[in-house]
Order: structure tokens, then C-alpha cells, then sequence
């Protein structure tokens, strides 16, 4: 019924900043680069990132595959990339961000910058940016210089402290379901993140039939 589309489009509205979109990716999909660098090239600062494919994955799970989509207008010399998401009668939410192109594979690296800003301004990987930025040992690496191996360690660690501890992999459970015990974990301590669930849930239920037959 135009009734029932109406309130399942308020439902659909409501579910583009579900609280899926802002969990915490588990610490093994992490990544992290140096930025600045003391004077001697002995230390840099340690500055976390995802991958692109981390961030569609994470759109087809929350949103579903079909009910997302991107495009990439220019802006200058800036590269523009805008996520839309579908609320419902044919009708999209836009947000966008920009990148310049990066030293490494200029128009692929401004494309996929572009995109993962895009994201951020969908909660995707936002808590990232509130992570602390720790000085650490680096060697060279070409051109530029990357983080020793030994470091590593000090950098899982932070990203554990700012969360739930990952999930311990037993033996036959595969690694999208230790990604979403990691998920569920990581949510238990987020106050935020239980209570938007709670509002979801109350006006998921709230719709005829406590909207089963939109499930259906």
C-alpha cells in the first residue's frame, strides 16, 4: 500500500546511517603508512588506513550490494567521489569527498583516496581518525620508507586498546565469520552503537505486521 511504501521508505531513510556502517573492522584489516618523519629519517609517525576493497565489502554487507552506488565528477585538480544510497521510491542520499593524486599510481590512487573520504563521511572507518598517531622506527623503502616489522606489534596493540579484543579463530570457522564475531564484539563496547540498534529495532517494529511482510 502507498501507506505501508511510505512507512518502509521512512524505515529505509533511517537505516542508511545503521550502525553497521561504523563498526570497527577487526585489527588484522588495518593497515598503516608513515607521515612525517624526524629530522634523521630514524622515526615517522604511524598513520592508520583501509583498503578500498574493505570499503565496498562493508557497503554490501550493511546496505546491500544493490542499494549503493558511486560516481566521480572532478573538481579542479581534485578528485570527487560521491556514495549514494538508496532510502527507499526511487530516491538516493549523496555524500561526497575529494583527493589529489597521490605519488604512487596518480589516477588510481586519487580514485580509490577519493572513495575511502567518501565513505568516511558515511561513518566507514571514521574512528580511525581518532586514533593516536605513535612515532615509530622506519627504514627506506624506495623513495619513501615504511614501518620495520617489529613495530607492528605496538601498532596491533593500539588498535585493540581502542576497542574489544578480536575474536580467537578456531580451527573451521572461516574468516568472514571471525569478521563478524569481531563485528559483535567490537559493538559490546560501543554504549552509541547499542543504542542506535535499540532505536532501529524499535521502529523496524513499530511497522504493520512488524515489518515481516517487507522482510518477506
Amino acid at each position: 500500500t502507498e501507506a505501508g511504501g511510505a512507512s518502509y521508505a521512512l524505515w529505509r531513510s533511517r537505516m542508511i546511517d545503521f550502525a553497521a556502517l561504523k563498526v570497527p573492522f577487526p585489527p588484522g584489516r588495518i593497515s598503516w603508512r608513515v607521515g612525517s618523519t624526524t629530522q634523521d629519517k630514524k622515526k615517522g609517525m604511524a598513520l592508520a588506513y583501509i583498503d578500498a576493497r574493505d570499503v565496498m565489502e562493508r557497503l554490501d554487507q550493511a546496505i546491500g550490494a544493490a542499494n549503493w552506488q558511486c560516481r566521480y565528477p572532478h573538481a579542479g585538480q581534485k578528485t570527487v567521489c560521491e556514495i549514494g544510497i538508496y532510502v527507499g521510491d526511487g530516491n538516493w542520499v549523496w555524500k561526497a569527498d575529494g583527493a589529489g593524486d597521490t605519488d604512487f599510481e596518480a589516477d588510481k590512487g586519487a580514485l580509490s583516496d577519493a572513495f575511502k573520504r567518501a565513505a568516511v563521511r558515511w561513518g566507514i572507518g571514521r574512528y580511525l581518525y581518532d586514533l593516536s598517531a605513535p612515532w615509530v622506527e622506519i627504514e627506506p623503502m624506495g623513495k619513501s620508507f615504511r614501518i620495520k616489522d617489529d613495530q607492528m606489534g605496538k601498532l596491533q596493540k593500539l588498535l585493540i586498546s581502542g576497542g574489544a579484543p578480536p575474536v580467537k579463530v578456531d580451527k573451521g570457522v572461516t574468516a568472514s565469520e571471525t569478521a563478524a564475531l569481531n563485528a559483535v564484539n567490537a559493538c559490546k563496547s560501543r554504549p552509541d552503537i547499542i543504542a542506535l540498534l535499540s532505536r532501529e529495532k524499535a521502529a523496524f517494529e513499530a511497522l504493520p505486521n512488524g515489518g515481516v511482510d517487507r522482510v518477506r
